[in-house]
């Protein structure tokens, strides 16, 4: 047993700090093409969204953390909405970056995927990701919620576990291209919302009554951030 142990720890540490082969460039554009089809759909949009509100809602999570605030929970919803709950002063440089971490968590958790998989890290990123939803699950405070991430950090573990270099390398590549993509949308649909005079307690409108900027040029940010991160994330995927 021990010497199994001591000849499989080294193996997966060569797995994690190791390269891997990066795909076929037509591996790379199928991924691309089949985010696409699962962002621009409303239907299929509707389901895939509440992998953005994860990323979305742990965003504000970790930020809340690193900025020395207590997280106290998070929830997601059927609807695909969340709520992250965390205490410390109602205003300051913490409460503006927890609150702006939002909309931005998903592009440019993309774009570091992008990174990782341009340095041909592909089981890095499996295994990063798949660490930041057990982390969040601790956290949740809901049955949906903890339904919806159980789900999505077990497809992780059982890509990362039983399938081959080319199947994970395909996956990894379809879930920072759906990142990328899917990152974009959601400040899209805010600013629809915001113009039909929807969604009156935003985040923009958060950081408006914090900042006293106007939740416009915050819409503006979360625009900026998304297609800079696709638009960056985008070359390096495509090896440009």
């Amino acid at each position: 047993m021990d010497s199994l142990a001591a000849t499989a720890l080294p193996d997966l540490w060569d797995r994690l700090t190791g390269t891997q082969s990066d795909p076929d460039l037509w591996v790379v554009l199928a991924t691309m093409v089949a985010a696409l089809a699962v962002v621009v759909p409303h239907t299929l949009w509707r389901i895939a969204r509440n992998a953005i509100t994860i990323a979305h809602e742990g965003g504000h999570g970790l930020v809340a953390l690193l900025t020395g605030r207590q997280l106290t929970g998070i929830r997601l919803h059927s609807d695909t909405s969340g709520l992250t709950v965390s205490r410390g002063k109602p205003y300051g440089l913490g409460m503006i970056l927890t609150a702006a971490a939002g909309y931005t968590a998903p592009p440019l958790l993309g774009l570091g995927g992008a990174a990782l998989l341009a340095a041909g890290r592909i089981t890095l990123l499996l295994w990063i990701a798949t660490a930041l939803l057990v982390a969040m699950l601790v956290m949740i405070r809901n049955a949906y919620g903890a339904l919806t991430v159980l789900l999505t950090g077990g497809t992780f573990v059982l890509v990362s576990w039983l399938t081959g270099p080319q199947v994970q390398a395909a996956f990894a590549y379809a879930v920072v291209w759906f990142l990328l993509l899917g990152g974009v949308r959601p400040a899209f649909e805010l600013q629809a919302k915001r113009s039909r005079g929807g969604a009156g307690d935003s985040d923009a409108d958060q950081l408006a009554r914090l900042t006293h900027a106007p939740a416009a040029l915050w819409l503006f940010l979360f625009h900026a951030v998304s297609l800079c991160s696709l638009m960056g994330g985008g070359r390096w995927l495509l090896g440009l």
